[in-house]
C-alpha cells in the first residue's frame, strides 16, 4: 500500500504567520503556494536596495513520502521559489532589478544526529529536522538568501556610469589626455 494514498494532504495557507508553525511530525503531506512581499521577509528586506511594487517571491511547496529500506518512510519536501528583488549593481552602483529562481528538495529526519549523518555528497537533497513547529517561512527566506548573487550586476552593457563615483565626464577626459612623463621631470631637475 502506498503511504501517499492513505495520508491526508493538507493545503497550506499563504498567510506568512501561518507558515511559521507547520507540523512536519504529523502523518500527512502538504501542498501550498503563495506570494510573499519583500516586507514579509525581514532578512531579505535588509538586502534589498529598494522595494518596488511587485517585488517579492512566489513560493510553492509539495511534500510526499518515499519508502526507505529498513526504516519508516521518509518525508520529502520540494520547495520552489521565484521572484524579483532590487539590489545595488556592483558595477555602476545603481538600482538593479534581479529575477531569481530556486528549486530545493529536502528530506525530513527525526533528529539532529540523523541530519548530521545524512550524506554530504548528496547534492540533490538536504536533510532537515522535522518538528511540530517547523518554520517554513524561515526556510523560504533562507532559500531566497542563498539564491542571491554574491556580486549583483546588470546584464552586460546595461550599466550606466554613476557620475558621483566616477567624476564628471570632463574631469575624466582631462586626466586621460597626457600624463606628464616622470623622466622629463628628472631631466629638468638635472638642468637646474
Amino acid at each position: 500500500m502506498n503511504r501517499n494514498q492513505v495520508l491526508p494532504q493538507v493545503e497550506l495557507s499563504a498567510d506568512p504567520s501561518a507558515l511559521r508553525r507547520i507540523d512536519f511530525c504529523a502523518p500527512q503531506s502538504y501542498k501550498g503556494a503563495g506570494f510573499l512581499g519583500i516586507t514579509a521577509l525581514p532578512r531579505v528586506a535588509e538586502e534589498a536596495s529598494s522595494i518596488e511594487p511587485g517585488d517579492g517571491f512566489h513560493w510553492q511547496i509539495k511534500t510526499h513520502f518515499v519508502d526507505s529500506p529498513g526504516s519508516e518512510p521518509l518525508q520529502i519536501v520540494e520547495l520552489e521559489v521565484k521572484g524579483r528583488i532590487h539590489l545595488v549593481c556592483q558595477s555602476c552602483l545603481q538600482d538593479c532589478g534581479l529575477d531569481l529562481a530556486q528549486e530545493s528538495r529536502f528530506v525530513m529526519v527525526a533528529t539532529e544526529a540523523e541530519a548530521d549523518a545524512f550524506p554530504i555528497e548528496d547534492d540533490q537533497q538536504e536533510a532537515l529536522v522535522a518538528s511540530q513547529h517547523f518554520d517554513l517561512l524561515g526556510l523560504i527566506e533562507d532559500e531566497i538568501l542563498l539564491s542571491l548573487p554574491l556580486i549583483p550586476k546588470h546584464p552586460e552593457g546595461a550599466c550606466q556610469p554613476h557620475a558621483s563615483s566616477f567624476g564628471e565626464a570632463g574631469e575624466v577626459a582631462d586626466t586621460l589626455e597626457k600624463p606628464q612623463n616622470p623622466f622629463n621631470i628628472l631631466k629638468n631637475m638635472k638642468k637646474n
